[in-house]
């Protein structure tokens, strides 16, 4: 996103009057969710003083500072464990604008993860996880030719999932497809709307001149 985001955290950028933080933080609300932990690093106090404590919306937000280092997704999840509880939490990028029902995943039952996989968008073609039949993803399916799907950056994980996970910069995809080879990772396809903010271009095609969201 640069050079937007040179002085600018990604999730406080804006469309449609209001930054992309804004539409997570308003989604989990209106689904129930009140207590929200925001991993912060790039310019994180920009995001701690636009949102403080969360009570402008109702919400208690904590912080996860990971520091001048981002840990990547599974090492910051690993390192807000201790704000997170022992029971599954949700996970949602704040760098997406997305109109999954996010209530029907506060009582979801999971093994280890449960993740919302949408169509491949344009920018990602090949995809990520297969779905089968059952509602399980799989890296890859030797028996049959199934397309993949892409997984929208929203999903619900158990504790135990990153518990052995050694501190420092861990990458999500390896921690999941361990836990598929043992048949723990379910998946939901999600059909609706589904943008990821990931380039300037892309933020400016949803932002009308007026300051408007426009809805592709």
């Amino acid at each position: 996103m640069r050079p937007l985001t040179d002085r600018t955290p990604k999730p406080l950028l804006k469309a449609g009057g209001k930054t992309l933080i804004e539409y997570s933080i308003e989604n989990l609300l209106n689904a129930g969710f009140k207590d929200i932990v925001i991993n912060i690093a790039h310019l994180g106090w920009q995001i701690r003083d636009y949102c403080g404590n969360g009570q402008r919306w109702g919400v208690s937000i904590h912080y996860s500072d990971e520091g001048d280092t981002a840990l990547e997704t599974a090492g910051g999840i690993a390192f807000a464990l201790p704000l997170l509880g022992e029971q599954p939490f949700l996970v949602v990028n704040a760098d997406i604008l997305c109109d999954f029902p996010l209530a029907c995943l506060r009582n979801r039952r999971i093994d280890l993860a449960h993740l919302i996989m949408i169509d491949n968008p344009a920018h990602h073609p090949q995809g990520d996880f297969m779905l089968d039949q059952d509602g399980r993803l799989w890296e890859q399916d030797l028996e049959q030719e199934t397309e993949k799907l892409t997984f929208s950056g929203i999903g619900v994980y158990h504790p135990a999932l990153f518990a052995d996970i050694p501190p420092g910069p861990v990458k999500l995809r390896p921690i999941l497809c361990a836990a598929m080879q043992n048949h723990l990772v379910g998946g939901t396809k999600h059909s609706g709307l589904w943008l990821d903010i990931g380039t300037p271009e892309r933020l400016q095609a949803i932002s009308g001149p007026d300051g408007s969201f426009i809805r592709p």
